[in-house]
């Protein structure tokens, strides 16, 4: 039964991520709101919330394992996989806007979760046991802090580019009530297929003898980044670059601000040495991305490939350890 609820799972992340993408654009297009906005904020959101779901659960239950390794874990896969695989099927252009903003405040996120995860060696040693860091109450807030700050920045940058009357990507635009049918059905589609797939796979997992970090960091990670995955890969073959990028720039800030804030202010999350050295391979995979994006503003087919495979490296390490 697990097995067939998975494959339920996959469709409906399929075909609501189709949905929602094409709502989500065709309300862009027709509210003249830049599509690289819709993808960091509404897309983002869409695609971000069986992470959400996931992390709420887990902090309640006491599996603060599942809920840091969901995020971080999603995190690289967002990167890695999503990002390289969309390059690896259509180059992905890169508006100078990610180069100096977005990617920046990406790596920011990251850095902050880092030093948050590191009191036990900054000193704060406030509920600290051995090696493991706490990421507290007070850290959460300071992480929803942020993520209102990201809301506030995206709003100005809406108004600004509606102000200056940028170009944007040609989106085909449909009738508003159908646009809006679609996303809301795409929305639903994938948190149901994406809860769906995250229960099913990992009661399969469990029952291989998989630890709870492990699985968070895997079955869980991979399966709630299906919706960035397969949104990500539907507007890439459509030439959506801005949708493509723009959402998973904007889940990967979701994920850390606001899904570990408001995790962290249900139960607070301990940090091991390895959950750090996850969050360092972390911030490597958005810094690659600034290389390989500077170059030519674009991510190409080889940079791509090189994600993915860096991903399966990534995978053989941490089954491994």
């Amino acid at each position: 039964m697990e097995y067939i609820i998975l494959l339920i799972g996959f469709v409906c992340l399929i075909k609501g991520a189709d949905f929602f993408v094409e709502g989500a654009s065709s309300i862009a297009a027709s509210l003249r709101v830049p599509t690289l906005i819709i993808g960091l904020t509404i897309v983002a959101f869409g695609t971000s919330a069986p992470e959400l779901a996931v992390s709420i659960t887990s902090a309640i239950d006491g599996k603060n394992a599942i809920a840091v390794g969901n995020v971080i874990g999603s995190n690289i896969f967002n990167i890695l996989m999503v990002v390289g695989f969309a390059a690896a099927i259509l180059p992905l252009k890169v508006k100078k806007t990610i180069l100096i903003k977005e990617l920046p405040f990406t790596l920011l996120a990251s850095v902050i979760l880092l030093v948050m995860g590191l009191d036990f060696v900054l000193g704060d040693v406030g509920a600290v046991s051995g090696l493991t860091g706490y990421i507290d109450r007070a850290d959460g807030l300071l992480l929803l802090f942020f993520f209102g700050i990201f809301i506030y920045y995206l709003v100005e940058v809406a108004l600004e580019s509606r102000k200056n009357n940028e170009p944007e990507e040609e989106i085909e635009t449909m009738p508003m009530k159908k646009s809006v049918l679609l996303s809301i059905g795409g929305i639903i589609a994938i948190v149901a297929g994406g809860n769906w797939v995250v229960d099913s796979a990992t009661e399969i997992a469990l029952a291989w003898g998989m630890s709870e970090g492990l699985v968070g960091l895997t079955i869980v990670a991979i399966g709630t980044s299906l919706p960035e995955f397969v949104t990500s890969i539907v507007a890439a073959t459509k030439g959506q670059s801005d949708i493509a990028l723009g959402n998973v720039i904007g889940s990967n800030i979701f994920n850390i601000f606001l899904i570990l804030g408001i995790s962290t202010l249900i139960n607070p999350i301990p940090v091991t040495g390895e959950v750090i050295s996850d969050i360092l391979i972390m911030i490597l995979t958005v810094l690659a991305t600034f290389a390989f994006a500077i170059t030519q503003r674009k991510i190409v087919r080889w940079e791509g490939i090189v994600f993915v495979l860096c991903y399966f490296g990534y995978m053989a390490y941490i089954i491994m350890r």
